[in-house]
């Protein structure tokens, strides 16, 4: 059973930074590419940066580009996602995502975890 366990989440001003993480368990985590996304209250969830399952290649949406960096360590089975620059904009809670299929370049499907909440303050 795949588990997928967000956290580094919290309450920062407007400017700071936050990493978060995502411990993954239950499949070979090396073989599935990875995201993160997050849902602002009142929105719908939104795309927020993806990683391949081998060379790690990295893509973004265009909102967080240059500010927001995603990583994974294979040996430790977790997922990264390093915040900086935060912006008031940024709210959300950020979910941790698994593509259902192996060796997917860019899945549309996903396994989800609980989400870690993000708050930054102006």
């Amino acid at each position: 059973q795949v588990q997928l366990v967000e956290s580094g989440g919290g309450a920062v001003q407007a400017g700071g930074s936050l990493r978060l993480s995502c411990a993954a368990s239950g499949r070979t985590f090396s073989m599935y590419a990875m995201a993160w996304f997050r849902q602002a209250p009142g929105k719908e969830r939104e795309f927020v940066a993806g990683i391949g399952w081998s060379d790690g290649s990295a893509y973004y949406a265009d909102s967080i580009k240059g500010r927001f960096t995603i990583s994974r360590d294979d040996g430790k089975n977790t997922l990264y996602l390093q915040m900086n620059s935060l912006k008031s904009e940024d709210t959300a809670v950020y979910y941790c995502a698994q593509a259902s299929a192996a060796w997917t370049p860019r899945p549309h499907n996903f396994i989800w975890g609980q989400g870690t909440q993000v708050t930054v303050s102006s």
